[in-house]
């Protein structure tokens, strides 16, 4: 049975690091499928920063073949597969969603970020380049995502003003992350990845002092300390 849900876990993996194939080109919410088009809304980071996702992609489907290989039986192992394995199976099916339902892809990349916190929660903290390393670089960048999703969702559905949108979601999103990586004590690409998506927001907005981004660049530079802190324990 512990074999079978290693594998199967690689399996799902599989099927979420292929799933841009079955949607090529996309390149996030079509900004006409809301009441109000959501055209450069500044809650979203520039998109140079969704290549994170190439480096996101490989290094959880090494670290699926590695606990495959090597930790099919380990109960540490063990203890983070079935929220990971709901993390991987919705992720496989996200893409294909969020071309045809902005909505319903933002409630499926919250349960994505909630599951993939519990994987990483759980994670092993030995060979954590195989496992809690690639699961916090994946779960920090959804953490990102999650919120930039809230942000255009709330202005695209009419609920606040883009700037308002941006301003209330990408400080919920530093405080997340703050909180998450000081908890966890480990796993820096969490905060890593946050940083990574805040300050390409940042870029977005042309590093304007009377925008989102003088934000985004004091979430980043408040995870430098949890960071730093996670890296000690290594």
């Amino acid at each position: 049975m512990p074999r079978r849900n290693a594998i199967f876990v690689f399996l799902l993996t599989l099927a979420f690091v292929l799933s841009p194939f079955w949607v090529p080109g996309f390149g996030g919410f079509d900004p006409d499928r809301f009441p109000v088009p959501q055209n450069d809304p500044p809650v979203q980071p520039e998109g140079y920063a969704f290549a994170i996702w190439g480096v996101i992609y490989l290094w959880l489907l090494a670290g699926a073949a590695y606990g495959v290989w090597r930790h099919h039986n380990d109960p540490a192992w063990g203890a983070m597969r079935p929220a990971l394995a709901v993390s991987m199976g919705v992720g496989a099916a996200w893409l294909p969603v969020a071309i045809r339902s902005p909505i319903w892809a933002t409630v499926l990349i919250w349960v994505m970020l909630v599951s993939a916190l519990v994987a990483l929660w759980r994670s092993p903290r030995d060979q954590a380049v195989w496992a809690s390393w690639p699961l916090g670089l994946y779960a920090g960048w959804l953490s990102a995502a999650s919120f930039v999703a809230l942000g255009l969702m709330t202005a695209g559905y009419g609920f606040t003003t883009q700037s308002t949108a941006a301003w209330v979601c990408i400080g919920l999103a530093g405080v997340l992350a703050f909180v998450v990586q000081w908890r966890l004590a480990r796993a820096p690409t969490y905060g890593i990845a946050v940083a990574w998506g805040l300050v390409a927001v940042a870029v977005q907005n042309d590093f304007r002092f009377d925008s989102v981004a003088i934000l985004a660049l004091l979430g980043a530079a408040a995870l430098i300390l949890p960071i730093i802190r996670a890296c000690r324990t290594i």
